[in-house]
């Protein structure tokens, strides 16, 4: 079993040391899904909520999250990311919005958090853009989905 890096010798949680490591171009892709109704769908897609466009409010948000982490994850570092982007795309088929997040930096540490907190944060704001219209959205299937840099190198999620 692996030692988790999160925890010192005797168990406690503590913020990792990185002081040690070099800089490195890292980057960090993570996805999320909202599940609608096809009537909220619908509604999504005419843009006509009474809140605005609630895929513009989520992609600002999500850009927003990604800049927050280490204020909201306990021993994440704060980090000087140099780009944040979040899509949303509405599929009619479905009535899913897929949202993908992607972070980078040039620094010590990754920045998976960052795209999970992204992700995460754009697919809570669809909700609440969404909420009047449909209570029982869903929100399913939020992960990483690659990394780039580091010691660890390239990783991606494999295909099922």
């Amino acid at each position: 079993m692996s030692k988790l890096t999160h925890l010192d010798e005797a168990g406690h949680a503590h913020m990792v040391d990185v002081s040690g490591k070099s800089d490195t171009d890292r980057m960090a892709c993570a996805t999320a899904i909202v599940q609608l109704t096809k009537a909220a769908m619908a509604v999504l897609l005419e843009g006509n909520l009474k809140k605005g466009d609630a895929l513009a409010v989520a992609r600002i948000a999500g850009v927003m999250a990604a800049k927050k982490t280490s204020e909201l994850i306990p021993l994440c570092h704060p980090l000087p990311i140099t780009k944040v982007s979040v899509d949303l795309e509405p599929n009619r088929a479905t009535h899913q919005v897929l949202i993908t997040a992607t972070v980078k930096t040039r620094g010590q540490t990754g920045v998976e958090m960052e795209a999970l907190t992204a992700a995460s944060t754009a697919a809570l704001t669809v909700y609440d853009m969404m909420k009047a219209i449909d209570k029982g959205l869903t929100i399913t299937s939020i992960q990483l989905e690659e990394k780039q840099g580091g010691k660890s190198g390239t990783w991606r999620r494999s295909a099922l």
